[in-house]
Parts: C-alpha cells; structure tokens; sequence
C-alpha cells in the first residue's frame, strides 16, 4: 500500500514538473519559470568504518510570480557504501560489514512553497519563509531513502550592504520514523554571506548546522563555499565546494549546477 501511494505521489509530482515545463510560453507574462539541473557529489564516513559516496542529479522547476516561489525537485541518486548511510541524514544504523554496494534509482521529490514576507527597499532587508515537503519516493530497501514523507518551514533573512549581502536562516524539519531507526525532530539554521564581484559574477560561503537527527547519527556541521555567474540573459550557474567538520557531514563535496530562465 505504501508504494503504491508513493507511485501515485511521484505521478503526482512529475506531472506538476511537466506543467511548470509547458507554462513556458507564457511565463513572460505570468511570472518567470526555470529549469536547472546538474550534479552533487560527496564523500565521507559518516561516524563509520567505511566511507560512503553519494551523486545526486536533480531535475528542478521554479515558478515565481508576485510574492510567491514554488519549486519542484526530482532527483535521481546513485550511492555506494555499506548501507547504513540515508542521503540527508547520515548514520542510522550500526553495521559490522566492510561490503560496500552501489544502488541507484529515484530519489525524494521535494515540493517547497517560498513566501515573501517582507522586502525593504530603504533597508535592504528582506525576509521569506519557505515550506518544504519531501514525498518518500525514493526506495528504501536500495538505502536511498526512509520511505517516509518530511515536513519543514524555515525563515530566510537577507540584509545587503552595498556589494555584500548577509544571510541567515532558521527552521524545523519533522521526520518520518524509518524502519531502520526513529528519527528525530530537529532545528536547523545557517549563517553566511555573499560578496559581488562584477555586474554578472559573486562568490559567497554559507555554514549549516543541525544536530544528530538519528540516535546512531551525529551532528550536521559543514561550509559551503560558492560562486554565482549569469552567463546570459537566460543562463545562469552556479559550482560549490563543501567541507564538513563533523561525522553528520560529509568529509567533502562538490557541485555545479546550470539554469535557464524561460
């Protein structure tokens, strides 16, 4: 019954990807539709013996009209370890085995609804607040996922000083509880900042927290460091590094990503 819901759910999900796609043609006069895809890739322990890789190419819609963002993410995941590492999560379980397996497949849809809650053009403060739900559409029994739906909300800070802009953000994530583990509900916050270098070109670093979300797991600390160009009008990318600093984080990552704006 559970995979069936989830089958219907990933229809679900699919099928407002493709409606964002054929809005297309008349985003100019609705909003602005985009697309972007590219590729995450990282590496680490975890807490364990053995370290676990983990790739992810997601396919992401975004629609902005008015005060509103919705984006829609379905990502393909392919990792290889000892199968006691989630994507997200980290170490949910003890395992004695030294064997590591690749898996590979669909991983959790993510829907997410951005709102605008303020904008000051006088103080250059601007804040949002987003809410997130991750269907569980990936397979469990491959280790790509808990199989169970997430829910979170979070508020998004930005404040800008000339070329440099602050951020922060804070917020709640409710786990579904895996059959491997129960999980915890848990706060989640993250503090950085973002410099432009040109008209078309800024850089920026964004630490992350949050603490151990399964009993065998541990805390979440890492730094992504970034770097934002618009190639065109249309296109525009983004690559980043990643370093964790704790065994809830990878020991490194990498990632670029490329948009286009229809």
């Amino acid at each position: 019954m559970q995979k069936k819901a989830h089958k219907i759910t990933l229809g679900i999900a699919v099928t407002g990807l493709f409606s964002l796609c054929t809005q297309a043609a008349w985003a100019d006069e609705q909003g602005k539709l985009s697309l972007t895809s590219g590729f995450d890739y990282s590496s680490g322990k975890y807490g364990t013996n053995e370290k676990t890789d983990i790739l992810t190419i997601p396919i992401i819609g975004k629609y902005e009209t008015g005060l509103w963002t919705l984006k829609l993410t379905v990502p393909y995941v392919r990792i290889t370890g000892t199968g006691n590492v989630l994507p997200d999560i980290g170490k949910v379980k003890n395992s004695t085995t030294t064997r590591r397996t690749t898996e590979s497949g669909l991983g959790d849809v993510v829907a997410g609804a951005t709102y605008n809650l303020y904008t000051g053009s006088a103080d250059g403060l601007v804040v949002d607040f987003t809410g997130k739900v991750k269907f569980g559409t990936a397979d469990k029994d491959k280790g790509l996922g808990t199989g169970k739906d997430d829910y979170s909300g979070q508020f998004d800070l930005y404040k800008s000083f000339g070329n440099v802009t602050v951020l922060g953000s804070l917020g709640y994530k409710v786990y579904g509880d895996t059959d491997a583990a129960p999980l915890k509900n848990v706060g989640f916050g993250s503090v950085g900042g973002t410099y432009k270098l040109t008209a078309d070109t800024s850089a920026g670093v964004i630490y992350d927290y949050h603490p151990k979300i399964s009993q065998s797991g541990s805390n979440l600390s890492e730094m992504t460091a970034f770097v934002n160009h618009k190639i065109s009008h249309d296109w525009k990318a983004q690559a980043y590094l990643v370093k964790g600093f704790a065994d809830g984080s990878p020991d490194y990552g990498v990632g670029a990503l490329v948009s286009y704006t229809f």
